[in-house]
Parts: C-alpha cells; sequence; structure tokens
C-alpha cells in the first residue's frame, strides 16, 4: 500500500482498468476519485513507468479500508462478479516485482517491506515459500511450463545444499 509510486501497469490494463471503472467506483475513496477525475486511472512516473494513481503521495487510487484491512477495489469487483478484470499483474505478483534486462527479459525481484512483515511469519509457519503462495500470479503471467522448470530448478538447489 505505501509507496512513492502506484503499482506498475501495462498499456493493455490501462484499458482493462478503465473498462473496470465504473464497477469499482463505489469502493473509492472521494480523494481517490477526485484523483482520477482530474488525472486518470494512471501517470507516467519518474522512471517512465505506467503506474496506478496514488492518494496522498502513498495508496493507490484504488485501494480501500474495511474492518481495519486494505483492500483493493478492483479485486472487490471482480470478486462480486462486476467485472472480468481482477487486478494488475504486478498487484497480482506483488511482492514479487518484474525488472526489465534488455529488450526481451525479465528479472523477478522479491520485494522486501515490512508491511508484509506478518505475510513472511505466517509463510514460515505453514511452509509456504513465496513462489508456492504466488503459483497462479506465475503462471498466469509466465505459463504453465515455467512454473514447472521454476519447481525443479528449486529442487536441483535444495538438493545441492543451496536452500533449504
Amino acid at each position: 500500500m505505501e509507496g512513492d509510486a502506484g503499482a506498475p501497469v501495462t498499456l493493455d490494463e490501462v484499458g482493462s482498468i478503465e473498462d473496470s471503472l465504473d464497477a469499482a467506483w463505489g469502493s473509492l475513496s472521494a480523494p481517490a476519485q477526485a484523483i482520477i477525475d482530474k488525472r486518470g486511472v494512471v501517470y507516467t512516473d519518474s522512471e517512465g513507468d505506467l503506474v496506478t494513481s496514488i492518494v496522498g503521495g502513498k495508496d493507490c487510487v484504488f485501494t480501500y479500508h474495511d474492518k481495519g484491512c486494505c483492500f483493493c477495489a478492483l479485486e472487490k469487483a471482480f470478486r462480486d462478479g462486476k467485472t472480468k478484470f481482477c487486478k494488475p499483474i504486478s498487484c497480482y505478483l506483488y511482492p514479487i516485482r518484474e525488472v526489465k534486462i534488455g529488450k526481451d527479459m525479465v528479472g523477478l525481484n522479491y520485494h522486501v517491506w515490512d508491511i508484509c512483515k506478518e505475510a513472511r511469519i505466517k509463510g514460515k509457519e505453514l511452509d509456504l515459500p513465496v513462489y508456492k503462495f504466488l503459483k497462479d500470479p506465475l503462471i498466469k503471467r509466465f505459463g504453465e511450463e515455467w512454473y514447472q522448470d521454476l519447481e525443479k530448478v528449486v529442487e536441483e538447489l535444495r538438493k545441492g545444499g543451496y536452500i533449504k
């Protein structure tokens, strides 16, 4: 939720976000609605990337709170059956962030933030590593075969004693 820019989005996702806006609108805060009315759902950040607009210099415009928890209004509209678009892949993959490496390659970085501390604790309790927790979004982004290869690499790293 906190950051100096919104969630990274693709050009294709911008259209999907705009198409889903009416369905999510009622969950948005008044300040978020005002920002969208004035600036739109996305902007180009200081690094030249398209990102969701933000409120107060930190919260994505699609952030909403309920009973002390933070949620995504786009995802809520999707789960309520009001739209076919769930959320940007960057949000679905989080805390994994894609980094462009050259023209046709991406790297994946695990983004460690203090706000995810409880999730890391729970993951250790459940013996659920990040790549398994994010299986569905990783498959959505990179495909089933890629994910199966990832599992093989992890197994080889375990066998070699490089990871537990």
